[in-house]
């Protein structure tokens, strides 16, 4: 008991006399896969069906993974849904066609196949009038079926009757690969698998009961599918994450006074405090002042500022956090100007 309170003692004590304290802030960071802004309207392919060559093998695989003839083929029609009705939501192209009328076969099995030629694609594209092409190369599906089967007993009124119980869980793994191809670059733009399990279990003293959990897995794979082809299409969106930053509370009385007020959400007078801090004849507390400075131009999305007073913090005073940070704002800024590009681009279309 005595070794426990010395080390919660020993944390609190370390926690307390930390010199920051940490502040969580949202940044935007660029889309995954960048599409260039001259291409307005693209099409959507379903290239997953089995060639000729390797239909057989492809039926044995779905013969031992438990999978029905149809299965695959309207969970990928699910998933081109999801994605076509996604991409045409977020308004970043003028047009988005669903191209069911083609028949591009693959290699089955569960590979991701190589890239159709650039020949290929440029008919395609021009046979539809479309700039670039989506297009979903795999989408295999594997299911596990486990039964357990553990006595038990059904109570009637004349007492309990001894039965079996039978519990079954059905794991159903799904994989999918994506490409964008770019005709007039010919530049594949994004090369992407994914893939999502599901799961579903049953139990009953009927093993008519415990085999239910089957019916349902056709609805199950395309909603799933469905989803995919929805979480796919955000690729090409930018998105918002939560950091963390540090920022100095320890230094002079006046950095106590703006800690309390930074933490009850009043960052403008904290920032009032730490610039007049940054005159400080202490050139410690004056570093770490410009160092606050450049965490709060950072909140107000002042990116050159925030650059500025950490390089301040760092060239005149040595504030060794000051440059860590300065290298952590010129990434973003770099990544800013590439979600201005991409942002651009969507607002064109509206």
């Amino acid at each position: 008991m005595k070794n426990n309170f010395t080390l919660i003692a020993a944390i609190a004590l370390f926690c307390s006399c930390s010199s920051t304290e940490l502040v969580h802030i949202s940044v935007q960071e660029p889309a995954p896969v960048t599409i260039p802004n001259d291409i307005k309207v693209v099409g959507v392919v379903n290239r997953t069906t089995p060639s000729k060559q390797t239909k057989i093998i492809n039926a044995v695989d779905k013969i031992f993974s438990l999978e029905g003839v149809k299965l695959d083929q309207a969970g990928a029609q699910a998933t081109i849904t999801g994605l076509t009705d996604e991409l045409t939501k977020n308004t970043r192209f003028t047009q988005v066609k669903p191209l069911n009328n083609l028949e591009l076969t693959t290699v089955g099995g569960g590979f991701f196949p190589g890239a159709m030629t650039w020949e290929q694609v440029t008919q395609i594209c021009k046979d539809n009038n479309v700039e670039a092409l989506f297009s979903l190369e795999m989408f295999d599906t594997e299911s596990k079926l486990n039964v357990a089967a553990a006595p038990g007993a059904i109570p009637t009124p004349l007492g309990n009757v001894p039965a079996i119980n039978q519990a079954a869980n059905l794991t159903t793994n799904i994989r999918t690969g994506w490409r964008i191809y770019d005709p007039m670059t010919k530049e594949i733009l994004d090369e992407y698998p994914m893939t999502r399990s599901i799961s579903a279990s049953e139990s009953g003293f009927n093993p008519a009961k415990a085999a239910e959990i089957l019916a349902g897995r056709r609805d199950a794979v395309m909603e799933a599918g469905n989803r995919i082809g929805q979480l796919y299409a955000i690729r090409i969106l930018p998105y918002w994450i939560r950091v963390t930053r540090d920022y100095f509370v320890r230094g002079t009385d006046q950095f106590r006074i703006a800690r309390r007020k930074a933490q009850t959400g009043n960052w403008n007078e904290a920032a009032a405090i730490w610039e007049g801090e940054t005159k400080n004849p202490n050139p410690k507390v004056a570093g770490r002042a410009c160092y606050n400075m450049a965490i709060i131009n950072e909140i107000n999305g002042d990116l050159d500022g925030a650059i500025a007073w950490a390089q301040k913090g760092y060239e005149n005073y040595n504030n060794r956090l000051s440059l860590q940070y300065v290298n952590i704002l010129k990434n973003r800024k770099t990544n800013m100007d590439l979600v201005k590009v991409q942002n651009d681009a969507t607002q064109q279309q509206q």
